[in-house]
């Protein structure tokens, strides 16, 4: 991909080295009152800031490497293309696209939806509306999931930012409530439909930034169908527990997670990423 010397995005924010503070009587209730106060249009930020926190201190002792930092450059470079591809696809349907921002922590880090550590992979939070990546998930993405080149990694981070467009879109809001009204069974196909999405979007976001500005070099596209194969469900539980179980998906086959990148790649339609009309809900 070719990114270095362009703009980088402002809405990196950089928390590396940083140990977060734990919030006091954290858990599952207090994700559960943030999300409560996300869907009734209120602001989580607001009640994090109010709660007693510990006194685990911030400290910052953390030295990255100059690879980690071309890295940290790197995804600043990502971000602002998604953010230059996005704006315009708002603009064009009259509506106003609200940037993420986007989050690197190293080791562990506190977000509106909890605490989570690096095995988490990266994640996008919707009651802050930040996506949150531990530069660490490359190297995982390389040694784990056998997907190298800088355009597997970007192609993770547009689908996180797919979900942001998601959440925009008040999508995740739906899928929410259905989830309330429904088994685990049932909610665990809506959930493949909505990651399904994000890699539409995905593909959609590298269809037009490569229109916008021209970025995608050879194997690049071979580098990020072949990281959405390696993160589908399938794949990644044969690797892990020798066996599938296909009632447990969450995120899509390998072979879906490549044919909807590729679809949003090929189309640049936002309209033809219907995914939960694709699988009948």
């Amino acid at each position: 991909m070719k990114w270095i010397g362009r703009r980088q995005s402002d809405n990196v924010e950089d928390r590396r080295g940083s140990t977060p503070r734990r919030i006091v009587g954290g858990g599952i209730g207090t994700l559960i009152i943030l999300l409560l106060i996300w869907l009734l249009g209120g602001d989580p930020m607001q009640f994090l800031q109010e709660m007693p926190q510990s006194d685990q201190s911030m400290v910052s002792t953390y030295q990255p490497s100059a690879e980690e930092d071309q890295l940290a450059q790197f995804v600043g470079v990502v971000l602002g293309d998604t953010e230059d591809v996005w704006s315009k696809i708002f603009q064009n349907a009259g509506r106003t696209y609200r940037k993420p921002k986007l989050v690197l922590y190293s080791g562990a880090v506190q977000s509106a939806c909890g605490y989570a550590g690096a095995a988490t992979g990266p994640f996008y939070c919707p009651p802050d509306q930040k996506v949150y990546i531990d530069l660490s998930f490359y190297r995982d993405l390389q040694q784990k999931f056998a997907a190298s080149g800088d355009f597997a990694f970007a192609y993770v981070i547009a689908h996180e930012v797919g979900h942001h467009v998601q959440n925009q879109l008040g999508i995740l809001g739906k899928i929410e409530q259905v989830r309330r009204q429904v088994s685990e069974r049932e909610y665990n196909r809506y959930n493949v439909a909505l990651e399904l999405q994000a890699d539409f979007y995905a593909g959609v976001w590298a269809h037009y930034d490569e229109k916008m500005h021209q970025v995608l070099e050879e194997g690049d596209l071979e580098e990020a169908i072949n990281a959405a194969g390696a993160v589908g469900d399938d794949r990644i539980q044969r690797r892990t527990q020798g066996y599938i179980v296909p009632d447990s998906f969450t995120h899509g086959t390998s072979e879906q997670r490549q044919y909807w990148f590729l679809k949003g790649f090929k189309t640049g339609d936002v309209n033809q990423g219907n995914t939960f009309a694709a699988m009948g809900l």
